[in-house]
């Protein structure tokens, strides 16, 4: 029997999954060459603050140290009602993976110079945090201005298809 495919919302993501935040300027600054989803590692008052949608993955990316991947510069605000057992906003943040993936993935990353960037963060049918790691390679001056050209282009053209109707 074959797997059944979860109907896609408006946000990209399976029925079912909560969007959190996404990062937009990844992919302003960098091509995406490929994504894994991946599970990460929190403490309870940082899940509490990601249920009320208040992160930022802005300035975070991801790097390998002893065949572990850590999510660093991610900033998750202390939760009010933590009190004594609150979190360090700014903490590396372990990325769980299979060996295998972070040997493909994160190996790849080192070898061609790229980044390991966050680019989207969700709940799952689960209630289970979840982050899409992006492996990507930085843009130049010139790629970014013909990205903006590309998305003006595609804009007017749906506003002309809109006027027709």
């Amino acid at each position: 029997m074959g797997k059944s495919k979860k109907k896609k919302s408006k946000t990209g993501l399976p029925e079912g999954y909560r969007p959190i935040v996404e990062n937009r300027r990844a992919r302003h600054r960098f091509h995406v060459v490929d994504t894994l989803e991946c599970g990460i590692a929190l403490r309870g008052s940082e899940v509490k603050t990601l249920r009320e949608g208040k992160v930022s993955l802005e300035e975070a990316y991801a790097r390998v140290k002893d065949g572990e991947v850590w999510l660093v510069g991610m900033d998750i605000p202390p939760y009010p009602q933590a009190t004594v057992y609150n979190h360090d906003p700014k903490r590396p943040r372990k990325l769980l993976l299979h060996k295998r993936e972070v040997k493909k993935f994160a190996m790849q990353a080192k070898e061609k110079g790229m980044t390991l960037v966050p680019l989207r963060m969700y709940f799952n049918d689960r209630g289970i945090a979840k982050v899409v790691l992006g492996l990507c390679r930085g843009k130049q001056l010139h790629d970014k201005r013909e990205s903006l050209k590309k998305a003006d282009v595609e804009r007017g053209l749906q506003r002309a298809m809109r006027a027709r109707t």
